[in-house]
């Protein structure tokens, strides 16, 4: 599940870094409005939060824009703006919870699970499987008959998005915004390495490529040619 954090307090920034990937979250962090508003754009995002007082585009502005694009992202208010207008104000500009500061870790993580759900996407207790994988995204576990193997953090987050486009070509380039993020500095070749650790650790062949363009998950056998292009999450 990846994360888009709005926020221009630096200390909360490493703070809620921190306690997210903690439990599972990737994050990627804008300390801007502006900022904020064009690597919301890429949609690569499963849920935002977002600060309302920021430098140069405050958080209203910031979602009213996103939401005109077409964006539908969950977000989240994080905001010391506690009054009852406040809140109805961030509701009726398109976010989808409000949570005031200061405020108790567990109840962020649990407004987080909710969305998640709303997403289809909970990460307690949520499996999914395709080509005789068993997948559990919170855990990082696969389970392949009887055998149960252990992925680190990017090789689940890359089995995820795979394995949730069963059938489907993800390009390289939605690999690397999905996975390592908006501002990386990680090169392409990292993820034909991270291929290769998987295909060894699953003892599979049903990681496809598409050469220049991709990757899909399907079942060995009867495997087609050309495997239509996705850019879903």
């Amino acid at each position: 599940m990846k994360l888009l954090l709005v926020e221009d307090e630096e200390r909360l920034v490493e703070a809620l870094t921190y306690l997210l990937k903690k439990n599972g979250y990737l994050v990627d962090a804008a300390q801007d409005g502006e900022t904020g508003v064009e690597m919301a754009a890429t949609g690569v995002y499963d849920i935002i939060i977002l600060d309302r007082m920021l430098p140069y585009l405050d958080g209203i502005s910031l979602l009213r824009e996103i939401r005109s694009m077409g964006l539908d992202t969950p977000v989240l208010f994080l905001t010391a703006k506690d009054s009852p207008k406040d809140k109805v104000e961030g509701l009726d500009a398109g976010a989808d919870d409000y949570l005031v500061k200061p405020f108790f870790n567990d109840e962020l993580l649990a407004r987080l699970r909710a969305l998640c759900r709303r997403k289809g996407k909970d990460l307690q207790g949520d499996t999914v499987d395709a080509a005789g994988l068993v997948f559990d995204p919170l855990r990082c576990e696969v389970t392949k008959g009887d055998e149960v193997i252990h992925l680190t953090l990017k090789e689940s987050l890359l089995l995820e998005l795979l394995i949730r486009n069963y059938g489907r070509v993800i390009t390289k380039e939605r690999i690397m915004e999905k996975i390592w993020g908006y501002n990386s500095d990680t090169e392409m070749a990292n993820i034909n390495l991270y291929i290769h650790y998987l295909r060894k650790k699953l003892k599979v062949s049903s990681i496809k490529t598409v050469r220049g363009v991709g990757y899909f998950l399907q079942e060995d056998k009867n495997v087609p040619t050309i495997a239509s292009t996705a850019y879903s999450s």
